[in-house]
């Protein structure tokens, strides 16, 4: 057997490939296809007529749904009309809800944007234009499922009966705050709505939904758990191991991509979208994928309960990938007229969310335009009202509401003795400081 590598190597000093006739190697660099100053275009994107996607049996075998991780399930058509396999037949009751939950998330969202424009807290999230990826998902779990949420389903606790006056005391992180001012505005925690607490750094929910899945089964428990992250989160280290684990244990877990197109600055192409679906990752993974339109929320609805049930039957995990746009910028510390198209979200070929459920309820003779007026004026009230209950408690620059030493608290069940020291060192710093 030769040694031999290259027919150039070694002769006159040649290095590997040197002689030949090849062109430079080149990296790619993803580009957005819409820049500030262009006009919007999405007549490219390839989007299946509602009802046009196959509903397999709940427990089968991830090698027969390939195709779902590459079309679109969609319920709702053009004209409202929901159809085809994937339609959940929803009362009129739990539809009136959907909307009235996503509703009151919207409306929740504009106090507390203006509420920061104002100065009263210093940061906050809008989910508006992906209120049915969170609410829908929401409706379709049980009530005791638990939810490890990304910083932008805040409709989880509205669709679950959260008091909005304690979600804003944590905004305004006054002496209201449950969180006692140590979580940054929107990453809310509460345990009883079976509500994992935000964290701010990206996809460590999806190891931890995992793992309490895995508890969930080991205990013979009967409730399961569902995460959320972004697209972008995608390309971090800890959604694949999230993967990996949920395969090879079969966890009973749901785990949502919201690919809303873009991240904080950079688009959807950083994580892999110009070569393929988000969803098809689960494809790799021995897992069930599922494609899903983002803004039709009795899509969200029914691919969450299709994987809900899937997971109870010890069929395995499900990973759901949501497409929908964000309408806002990432944050109230984003402007996104500095790299995307600014009229982008009133291209976007599917549509509100909102506006396409309020359609298939008015279709179906249980709703009008006259009762969604004044349910819109009564929330807008209602979220006004909540926003002064709790800015009695206070806001952002009325000072410290919480005493210093709590900072050091409810770390351990007992604070061991070195906490104890800094604790005590830090009150005698401010005593000596005379404050």
């Amino acid at each position: 057997m030769s040694d031999r590598i290259d027919s150039d190597a070694g002769r006159d000093g040649a290095t590997p490939g040197s002689g030949r006739n090849l062109p430079p190697l080149r990296l790619h660099v993803p580009e957005p296809k819409f820049r500030p100053g262009d006009t919007a275009d999405f007549s490219d994107f390839d989007i299946p007529p509602a009802g046009a996607q196959a509903r397999p049996d709940e427990a089968a075998q991830p090698g027969e749904m390939r195709d779902l991780a590459y079309g679109l399930v969609r319920v709702l058509d053009g004209d409202g009309v929901a159809v085809g396999p994937w339609d959940p037949k929803l009362p009129a009751e739990t539809l009136l809800k959907m909307l009235r939950a996503m509703a009151l998330t919207r409306a929740f969202d504009a106090r507390m944007f203006r509420a920061q424009r104002q100065g009263k807290t210093s940061f906050y999230m809008k989910s508006a234009g992906e209120e049915a990826v969170s609410i829908g998902a929401a409706l379709a779990l049980a009530s005791d499922d638990m939810c490890f949420p990304s910083y932008r389903q805040q409709g989880i606790l509205i669709a679950r009966g959260w008091s909005i006056i304690d979600m804003m005391n944590q905004i305004y992180s006054n002496k209201g705050d449950r969180l006692k001012g140590r979580q940054l505005p929107i990453m809310y925690s509460a345990r009883e709505a079976g509500f994992f607490s935000i964290s701010g750094n990206l996809t460590t929910q999806y190891p931890q939904a995992v793992g309490w899945a895995m508890a969930s089964a080991a205990r013979g428990d009967t409730r399961i758990a569902a995460t959320w992250c972004g697209e972008g989160s995608t390309a971090e280290g800890d959604f694949h191991s999230a993967c990996t684990f949920a395969s090879v244990y079969r966890a009973p877990v749901i785990m949502n991509v919201v690919n809303n197109q873009w991240a904080i600055s950079s688009f959807s192409g950083f994580a892999g979208a110009e070569a393929t679906t988000f969803a098809a990752r689960a494809i790799g993974y021995g897992i069930a994928g599922l494609r899903v339109d983002g803004n039709d929320a009795l899509a969200v609805y029914a691919a969450t309960r299709w994987a809900a049930d899937r997971a109870r039957a010890n069929a395995g995990p499900t990973l759901i990938e949501h497409f929908t746009y964000r309408v806002e910028g990432h944050s109230t510390s984003d402007d996104p007229s500095a790299y995307r198209s600014a009229d982008e979200a009133s291209h976007w070929p599917l549509g509100d969310p909102i506006a396409r459920l309020k359609k298939h309820c008015i279709g179906l003779g249980i709703w009008d335009e006259e009762r969604h007026a004044a349910m819109d004026k009564e929330l807008a009230e209602m979220v006004r009202d909540a926003a002064r209950e709790a800015e009695k408690n206070g806001i952002l620059g009325h000072g410290l509401h919480h005493p210093m030493e709590s900072m050091f608290e409810d770390v351990f069940e007992e604070m061991p003795w070195h906490l104890r020291e800094q604790q005590q060192a830090m009150l005698d710093e401010w005593k000596a400081a005379g404050l």
